[in-house]
């Protein structure tokens, strides 16, 4: 479990339907007239150093902070040119995805259960975009995905680098989030294992602070055997089968100057792996009541091999959001399941078109389904896209 939620049951804080702790009105400072900085009690210590959010910025294309450590790199023409391409992409990603995500939560994922819940993302890849501004409110944002965790480089380390090719590179990274909505895996395997960044905590941080968060600092973790996150050296070999290596970040809103921490841990999410992985087993049955996100999966929750994360999501998510690649319809069964539609649903887009839902497509058509005024997911610009929102019944 999160540190977070450790500490939470530790001193057996009240439980929100989806959060570990019940936050008081000052904590969202938005909408409290004074604006100090309030953090949640996670019970333990991220280093706060401005090092990650200055790298970040840099990276992302965003003038640094006074007193930073790139100023004079910022001069650099190939810099003048990446912030001009990066504010480009980004004002064309708020326009044909951001806007419609921030509408989406308003209306839809703004009251309890959805607000400052506990986050849950399978399948996530470096995705801090998508989870960030559906639940803004979201105290921990616990993202799970095969690519490496990676590390962060120095600006000693950057100034030796070719900076025009290297800041080309970066924004490949995010092209396909920004220009299509999700992270496509075979580009995750040519550009996140050495060749351009050695994991995702490099386009993680870049999101965040495009997304409008400034990083307090960083660390790097792992899950031991126990699903307890154990601090570790960035560069430390793990004596384990299952390394778990990941990171958190700690980072404050820069609209209401709330405190968030984003876990991220790597590990191999199909059955032959996570049976042995008793560690990550335990770190989700202590989850607390919390809303999984799934997007753009591949449908690897539709095959057999990935039966067992489908199960976790199943018993223990307190809410599921997800696209058409998420758990398969049929398995949210009306006893146990409020569940919400939106936009259109025919089959899925392009190679994944064999993998139609029959049972979906007739929810559909029965009615009660919300519009969708935003395109997310596979086929993204090319045909609409459906969203599904379930909600856990009390148990009778």
């Amino acid at each position: 479990m999160s540190p977070f939620t450790r500490k939470c049951i530790l001193l057996a804080l009240p439980v929100l339907f989806l959060g570990c702790q019940k936050s008081p009105p000052a904590q969202s400072v938005a909408k409290a007239a004074a604006a100090d900085t309030v953090a949640p009690n996670w019970g333990d210590t991220v280093p706060q150093d401005r090092e990650a959010n200055d790298t970040a910025r840099f990276l992302a294309g965003m003038p640094g902070n006074p007193g930073g450590q790139f100023a004079a790199m910022e001069a650099d023409a190939a810099w003048q040119e990446h912030r001009k391409l990066m504010d480009a992409a980004w004002a064309r990603a708020d326009e044909k995805l951001i806007r419609g995500l921030h509408e989406f939560q308003h209306s839809e994922l703004s009251v309890e259960p959805f607000a400052r819940n506990v986050l849950f993302y399978p399948f996530s890849g470096p995705d801090a975009l998508t989870a960030t501004i559906s639940f803004p409110e979201s105290t921990t944002y616990d993202l799970v995905a095969l690519e490496p965790a990676g590390s962060l480089p120095s600006a000693g380390e950057l100034q030796k680098k070719n900076l025009g090719e290297y800041l080309s590179g970066i924004r490949t990274t995010v092209a396909s989030e920004l220009g299509k909505s999700f992270f496509v895996t075979r580009e995750m395997d040519r550009q996140f294992r050495g060749q351009i960044t050695d994991g995702l905590l490099v386009p993680v941080l870049l999101l965040l602070v495009r997304t409008e968060h400034t990083v307090l600092g960083f660390k790097y973790v792992r899950l031991d055997g126990q699903g307890q996150i154990v601090d570790r050296p960035g560069n430390a070999h793990v004596d384990s089968k299952h390394a778990n290596k990941g990171f958190v970040i700690e980072f404050r809103s820069d609209a209401d100057k709330t405190i968030h921490r984003l876990y991220y841990l790597s590990l191999n999410l199909d059955n032959n792996h996570l049976a042995g992985n008793t560690g990550f087993q335990q770190y989700v049955k202590a989850m607390p009541p919390h809303t999984t996100l799934l997007k753009a999966t591949s449908y690897m929750t539709h095959h057999a091999e990935f039966s067992t994360i489908r199960d976790m999501v199943i018993d223990h998510s307190a809410a599921v959001f997800q696209d058409d690649s998420g758990v398969p319809y049929h398995f949210f069964t009306p006893d146990r399941w409020n569940v919400q539609l939106y936009g259109e649903y025919t089959k899925p887009y392009g190679s994944f078109s064999w993998l139609e839902q029959p049972d979906l497509r007739s929810a559909y058509v029965a009615g009660g389904v919300k519009p969708l005024s935003l395109r997310l997911g596979y086929g993204f610009g090319k045909v609409t896209s459906n969203l599904l929102l379930a909600k856990r019944l009390p148990a009778q």
